[in-house]
């Protein structure tokens, strides 16, 4: 045996004794102490998080079991608030269900829509690559984007939309599109996947960027034969963690979706026909100070979200398989 296998050796029999002579809190301190400049590094990022994401969402778990208004203390009432939401509120019922139709909707879509745009890019030359990826993403920094579809669906003569089917003898009257049960979630449902193509967007070409090419050619000699096997078997598996930063973007813009319905149709919507969680929760924190009542909301669209998440999670787990 080589001096360095038996110095690499003599150096783990020291760390196993160390551990198994001190205690687990003792030896984590110990290491602590030895890498303290990484934990100096983490610290400002992990005080961020915990003061403005662990901190809040712990904050809205209490309050959705009291009674509180801002005003007084909170009074804790226990289970009433989820009773009342799940038994008493009706518009709860029809802003649930719209955002589960929402996210259904455009989450899945937006998700495979900015893959697929983003694999289509990674073929382009660089140059190209660039140009084409400018002109997609830029609708999803833009705010100029819902004028244009505002534009698009004006309820009069001027509206595009109008003028094309009054032209075309379709109609015979301007369609007030943004006022219309009929036209409001259908609208809303391709301005959020127009709008989709954002951070994700970009990571997705980054991902594909960072593939390593030689891992094609061993694949060619594996037996992989086709474009499509190479997505399945090669390009996926080798971005998993790009693709679950992905869905996570793509879980938080479909249940966040109450943005563009304000923008586009006001709020609330034509007999709330567009109603979602966040309108909900907004509603009763923002303009009745119901700040339980709101927590709870928050909680049931946190539970939604956090469902989604693992279920995502799932599934890319069984890509390349």
């Amino acid at each position: 045996m080589s001096d360095n296998a038996v110095a690499v050796q003599e150096t783990q029999e020291e760390v196993y004794v160390s551990k198994t002579q001190v205690t687990r809190w003792q030896y984590t301190k110990r290491e602590m102490k030895k890498k303290w400049a990484g934990y100096v590094m983490v610290a400002p990022f992990f005080i961020m998080f915990m003061a403005f994401t662990v901190v809040p969402v712990a904050v809205s778990i209490l309050l959705s079991f009291t009674n509180f208004n801002m005003l007084e203390l909170p009074e804790i009432c226990w289970f009433d608030n989820y009773i009342r939401l799940f038994l008493e509120d009706d518009l709860f019922l029809t802003a649930f269900q719209n955002t589960l139709i929402f996210a259904i909707t455009t989450g899945p879509l937006s998700y495979i829509l900015s893959f697929l745009l983003a694999w289509f890019i990674n073929e382009l030359s660089p140059r190209m690559r660039s140009i084409v990826t400018f002109v997609f993403y830029g609708p999803s920094i833009s705010g100029s984007a819902y004028l244009v579809w505002k534009l698009i669906f004006q309820g009069d003569i001027y509206g595009l939309a109008n003028g094309f089917l009054m032209k075309m003898g379709l109609i015979s009257k301007p369609i007030v599109f943004l006022q219309n049960t009929t036209y409001i979630v259908p609208i809303c449902i391709v301005v959020s996947i127009w709008t989709s193509l954002g951070t994700a967007f970009l990571s997705f070409i980054a991902g594909l960027q960072g593939v390593d090419r030689s891992l094609y050619e061993a694949g060619a000699v594996d037996g992989v034969k086709n474009r499509w096997q190479e997505l399945w078997y090669i390009t996926l598996p080798s971005m998993k963690s790009i693709l679950m930063f992905g869905a996570v973007l793509s879980i938080t813009g479909a249940f966040g979706f109450g943005g563009i319905v304000n923008a586009l149709c006001g709020n609330p919507s034509t007999d709330y026909v567009a109603w979602t969680l966040q309108h909900h929760m907004a509603d009763y924190l923002g303009a009745r100070f119901e700040v339980g009542y709101a927590s709870c909301i928050s909680i049931v669209l946190f539970v939604l979200m956090f469902g989604a998440n693992i279920m995502i999670r799932n599934a890319l787990s069984k890509v390349g398989r």
